[in-house]
């Protein structure tokens, strides 16, 4: 690889001042709380629909797979309109598509169709691909490239805040408190499937309705639009040619564990606080409120660590003290599971937005397709949550040994933050 061209950053906009680029800013970081919003409520939605449809441990994960699915199937054509259309163009599409997915909410409830369920995720999931591919990239660069790391986190900071509030809005709303046995699961009525069922609707019509309305303020928001360019032409990334930097390569083996042990963390929380610690699903709940709130503060503290830790060292140490909880959460009983899944998700807090920013270091004109390859590596949440649920079923029910399986994840990124992050300079 030349290291001696290096690609220059052309703003297309007035570049006077800094302040030119805080309405841009605070719009992109809604956008991260919005989809942040999605995700999280799926935690639980998981235990919910399981409830509602009488699901295995393994049919109940297709949840994730769906939506988690849609970023593999959409990162390369959301990469193409990011191309050809622009940042700004991009996430309204994003927009849009994520809010046409949760309208389908509301007939897939009165159908009472599992399946239509899925295909609104699937849809949810394009446009969460859509805003990703943009958004990430947009984050990262729109200032000092020494900062994108920063700027990511900050940015990633207000996804991790929807992770409580998504806490708080499936416990108060979608949850109902009540628990079944396999007889009375096996035996249940339409009409109290049905009413199980029903109570997503609302959340989900507010969060389209939402989204229409931001996408439309986006539409009168001018937005700084962003280029790489070689000193001697026009950009020249290509899709698979940005695979041609070593660490983007582990960044994308990284972030497909990451994304996978995230989901297997949230999706399975609800059950292992009940099993593990003996809660009943409205108490679980209030702690995956907490593990929000928790996930929010180390996005936070986390940011301003890295103004005195170097990413891949922060990264590390909190892939560690991950790995380590994780063993806490699979062979202890009692609250402290609870509280071992809560450190979780202060631990894994910076994990995404730290290794996007060093999986696009230093690789200009690759940029935006190397984002595109980071966001198709998001479908580890489609795939490992999967072999989550095969281990919980295979254990008779056992939920904390699942936790197994983001405990490998976790050992892969601690070899990123040690190793794999690193620029070959050829």
């Amino acid at each position: 690889m030349n290291h001696n061209t290096q690609p220059e950053i052309i703003i297309q906009g007035d570049q006077s001042s800094g302040r030119k680029y805080l309405i841009p800013f605070i719009f992109v970081i809604s956008l991260f709380f919005l989809w942040g919003m999605a995700h999280n409520l799926d935690s639980s939605l998981i235990p919910h629909l399981r409830k509602a449809f009488n699901l295995s441990n393994l049919e109940s994960m297709f949840i994730d797979t769906s939506i988690f699915l849609a970023y593999f199937i959409m990162a390369i054509p959301a990469g193409i309109i990011l191309k050809k259309w622009g940042y700004k163009t991009t996430m309204i599409v994003g927009l849009l598509v994520f809010a046409f997915g949760a309208f389908l909410f509301v007939p897939a409830a009165n159908n009472l169709s599992y399946f239509t369920f899925l295909i609104a995720l699937f849809i949810i999931g394009c446009g969460l691909a859509t805003l990703e591919t943009s958004a990430n990239p947009y984050a990262a660069v729109l200032g000092d490239p020494a900062k994108a790391a920063t700027r990511l986190n900050l940015a990633a900071s207000f996804n991790g805040l929807a992770a409580a509030v998504a806490g708080f809005i499936g416990t108060r709303y979608i949850l109902s408190g009540k628990t079944y046995t396999k007889d009375e699961l096996a035996n249940m009525t339409e009409v109290v499937r049905l009413t199980e069922a029903s109570s997503v609707k609302m959340p989900y019509i507010i969060l389209g309705t939402v989204l229409v309305l931001i996408a439309i303020a986006f539409c009168f928001i001018k937005f700084p639009e962003i280029k790489t360019k070689s000193v001697d032409g026009e950009a020249k990334g290509s899709f698979l040619g940005s695979l041609k930097h070593k660490h983007l390569r582990w960044a994308v083996i990284a972030q497909f564990f990451y994304v996978g042990a995230q989901v297997c963390v949230t999706s399975s929380f609800i059950r292992a606080a009940q099993q593990g610690a003996g809660f009943d699903e409205r108490t679980a709940g209030i702690y995956l409120f907490i593990y929000g709130i928790l996930f929010t503060v180390g996005r936070f503290v986390g940011t301003a660590l890295l103004a005195y830790v170097k990413s891949p060292k922060l990264l590390s140490i909190y892939a560690c003290v991950a790995i380590v909880l994780c063993l806490i959460a699979i062979t202890v009983k009692g609250p402290i599971v609870v509280y071992a899944l809560g450190g979780l998700g202060f631990f894994m807090s910076i994990m995404f937005p730290t290794i996007f920013a060093l999986g696009i270091e230093g690789i200009g004109d690759d940029t935006k397709p190397g984002s595109s390859w980071l966001i198709m590596s998001i479908i580890g949440g489609s795939v490992v949550p999967l072999t989550m649920g095969a281990v919980i079923d295979a254990s008779n029910d056992n939920v904390q040994i699942g936790y197994i399986i983001p405990l490998i994840c976790f050992l892969i990124i601690l070899y990123f933050g040690l190793r794999g992050y690193k620029i070959a300079h050829k």
